[in-house]
């Protein structure tokens, strides 16, 4: 199984970016996907994740309304689209894909992990 996440990059405060995550070797629809994200210093920490069929969504409060996550089961992909970034925004992003739930997922259920890709909000 190989989730491989890209898009990140360094952006200015109140700009945008959008992350894609690209799953392979696992029934992608089949599995709820979500992303985590690490700073520096810190621990990994819940950021979105979304049902096998995108009905259930669960952000975490500190990116609800200005991060939106959404996936494409014909493409085996799932995206992170980020606006209105902030210099607290600046960590590594994961991918992440649970075989139970998107609920499980909020609650730190992962069953694999990708490599993460770095996003850098500057203000």
């Amino acid at each position: 199984v190989q989730l491989q996440a890209f898009g990140g990059g360094l952006v200015q405060a109140g700009g945008y970016l959008r992350l894609t995550c690209a799953a392979s070797g696992l029934s992608f629809s089949s599995y709820a996907l979500g992303w985590f994200r690490q700073a520096p210093g810190k621990e990994r920490e819940f950021v979105a994740a979304i049902s096998r069929s995108g009905d259930f969504i669960y952000y975490s409060d500190s990116v609800k309304g200005r991060f939106t996550i959404s996936r494409d089961n014909a493409k085996n992909t799932v995206y992170l689209q980020m606006n209105s970034l902030k210099p607290e925004d600046t960590a590594v992003y994961y991918c992440a894909a649970s075989v139970v739930s998107s609920r499980t997922l909020q609650g730190g259920g992962v069953d694999y992990w990708g490599k993460g890709t770095l996003v850098t909000v500057s203000s």
